[in-house]
Parts: C-alpha cells; structure tokens; sequence
C-alpha cells in the first residue's frame, strides 16, 4: 500500500492497495516518482488487469483540513483496503508508519515503494489517480496550473496563490510555515 499527495497543498490525498496475483511480474513496477507520466499510465492498465485486487481510497481536501493530513492519509489508507476484493494475509506499507485500527498484520517498509514491487505498484496506482483528479481540477481552476504542479508547492504555484488567493480545493491547515501561510491564504 502506498500514498500520492500527502505533501500537495490542494486536492485529496489517495492510497491504493495492490494484491499481485502467483507468478505475476514483479520486475516493472518502482517507485512511481521515478517513472515518467507516460510510463505510469502504460503500467496503471496493466496493474488493473494482472493484479489479484485493487483497492483506491480518497480523501478530499476538506476532510484533510478538519482532521489533518496524516490522519487523512490513514483514512485513504483504510479505505483503500477495505475496497481490496480479497483480504489480504499482510499489508505491506511504504514508509515507517502502521494504519491505526486495520484489521490486518501489517509491515512499514521505509522506501518500499522503491524496494518491495507490489508497494510500486501501488504507488503508481496512487499516483495515477490522483494526477487524473488534479488534472480535472486544472479544467476547473486553470489559474493553478494544477495540469503541471499537481497541487505541489512549486515556485509557480506559489506565485499563483499570491496572486490570486487560494480556490476552494485548496488546504487550507497546510502548514506552510506561518508567515508564509498568513502572506498566501490572507489570514492576516
């Protein structure tokens, strides 16, 4: 299992769960920010058809900003197994840090989704969904450039909050650090 969009500072966060069938090949799959967009939507189909089970959770921006980001994170987490078709024997997690409540054994692999194929496989899931949703938002927000930064602090998008205020999908608890969070969302 893995996560996209936990530092973003619009949009959701989302986490897949991947379950690899017997046999199924492993040598593909890394580390989605190591892949080009155009190779994770190549790979994004194939996972979908030759995995045991996928399973996406989302969680949006305003339930990110009532209850912070990394419990959002868990909750995409959860959900994501929970939409697994089959339970799994052992999730398997990228990072250091175990789902609160899942009711399944659970491992935290530091840089797993570089290491361990089925949480790369997850992490492109993760990450293909969530470009896709940011790339809507984009249609709806185009002043963001969000079909560029995704919702990432870059130096563009920065200027873009300056300039025009944060929009609605924007977090709005983010922490930014406090003068910078005061000077971009108006909070003073």
């Amino acid at each position: 299992m893995d996560e996209a969009g936990r530092g973003a500072l619009a949009g959701p966060v989302v986490a897949a769960a991947v379950i690899f069938r017997q046999g199924q090949d492993r040598s593909i799959y890394t580390d989605s920010k190591k892949l080009s967009p155009a190779r994770r939507e190549e790979l994004f189909p194939i996972i979908l058809a030759s995995s045991m089970a996928v399973g996406i959770g989302v969680v949006h921006h305003q339930h990110i900003d009532e209850i912070n980001i990394l419990r959002a994170t868990y909750v995409a987490m959860a959900k994501a197994v929970s939409r697994l078709e089959q339970a799994p024997t052992l999730v398997l997690i990228d990072g250091n840090r175990r789902v609160p409540d899942l009711p399944y054994p659970q491992k935290t692999v530091v840089k797993g989704d570089l290491r361990v194929p089925v949480i790369g496989a997850a992490s492109i899931v993760a990450k293909v969904i969530r470009d896709r949703i940011m790339r809507g938002y984009h249609q709806v927000f185009p002043d963001y450039c969000f079909y560029d930064n995704k919702g990432y602090g870059t130096a563009k998008h920065y200027a873009m909050i300056e300039a025009h205020g944060p929009c609605r999908i924007h977090r709005l608890s983010f922490e930014l650090g406090l003068t910078k969070q005061l000077t971009l969302f108006k909070l003073k």
